[in-house]
């Protein structure tokens, strides 16, 4: 099994913290989202992972050094390959070249989900979907009677089902999906003036490939600053009791912490709540404050605030008046 993650994205949504960092690499409980995302898809297989894809922009040594090392947490090889042109889905899944050969997962690297279900490997595919009201605003499946994928839609302009795809998907034969998406670039076949991966997937569904759609428990977005704050709150309440939230060098003094929140190594809280959904990044220092519904990246200094529903940047240094905040890195405020 392979997996390739597309992350070439500019992340504008996610601004000021896409302005320093990659989007999938913002925390979200104490880890980057696209290791999450790693770690959500390798409980789907029973399968070993052979080869994972990242798909980056020119983002820097230092960033492409952390997608291999996620990779080989999980016993895989990490692979960075490029795309320089936002063209599409389909364009920047090419750019992964040989790794699309066999049973793939692809996986687009701004959301997480939570289901128990297994890949049954013996199918054509499996598209993973989800019930949404603003249907509008994303590409749906439509089934049939025996719920198998029949068409696909890149949001419609009028109803025509609520089944979203959340961006996860499975393919047996990663060979024969590389060479439609190839077709619809040597042919500059667009839709809404892009390569689109539903394209290529409805090429293969005419010649008998049948898709089906995988169902999740929940499906959490990190595409802006509220949805990714939510979705922080959503993963401590999942990982708490399973995974280790507080680090032992976690200095906690005179303070509560209302679980469940993330503290990072070498964090010092003192005189302050912190929680309930609080995830505070490494060497982060909080004073006389009140913490909650919120991430801290790492190196923040934090005095005499009341913090809800924001997310600060990494080395931003805060102090004063209670706040709904999105800060970015290095960014002061008093």
């Amino acid at each position: 099994m392979n997996i390739i993650i597309p992350m070439a994205g500019m992340g504008k949504r996610m601004r000021p913290h896409t302005l320093t960092v990659p989007k999938p690499l913002i925390p979200v409980a104490g880890k980057p989202i696209v290791q999450r995302l790693v770690e959500d898809i390798a409980r789907t297989t029973d399968e070993k992972i052979e080869e994972i894809a990242f798909i980056v922009g020119r983002f820097g040594k230092e960033v492409e050094d952390m997608l291999i090392g996620i990779a080989t947490q999980i016993g895989a090889k990490g692979k960075i390959c490029y795309q320089d042109e936002p063209l599409g889905t389909a364009h920047a899944i090419l750019c992964a070249g040989d790794t699309l050969i066999g049973h793939t997962i692809i996986a687009f690297a701004d959301t997480l989900f939570k289901t128990d279900l297994k890949i049954d490997t013996s199918t054509d595919g499996i598209i993973w979907v989800n019930p949404v009201e603003n249907w509008e605003m994303f590409g749906v499946v439509e089934l049939n009677s025996e719920g198998v994928i029949t068409n696909f839609v890149e949001k419609p302009d009028h109803f025509v089902s609520d089944l979203a795809i959340i961006g996860v998907y499975y393919v047996k034969d990663g060979a024969l999906l590389r060479s439609e998406m190839q077709y619809l670039l040597d042919n500059n076949i667009k839709e809404k003036g892009e390569y689109q991966l539903t394209n290529a997937l409805e090429s293969m569904k005419r010649k008998g490939f049948k898709f089906t759609p995988g169902k999740v428990d929940e499906w959490l977005d990190c595409g802006n600053k509220d949805a990714t704050v939510y979705t922080n709150q959503r993963v401590l309440e999942l990982k708490k009791g399973s995974e280790k939230l507080t680090a032992a060098t976690a200095k906690i003094i005179n303070s509560i912490i209302v679980e469940p929140c993330y503290i990072g190594e070498n964090v010092v809280i003192e005189n302050s709540v912190v929680g309930p959904h609080a995830s505070i990044g490494k060497n982060s220092i909080v004073k006389n404050s009140l913490i909650r519904n919120s991430i801290l990246q790492n190196s923040v200094t934090i005095a005499d605030k009341n913090i809800a529903n924001s997310m600060i940047g990494s080395f931003a240094v805060l102090s004063g008046k209670p706040d709904d905040l999105s800060l970015g890195d290095y960014s002061t405020q008093a």
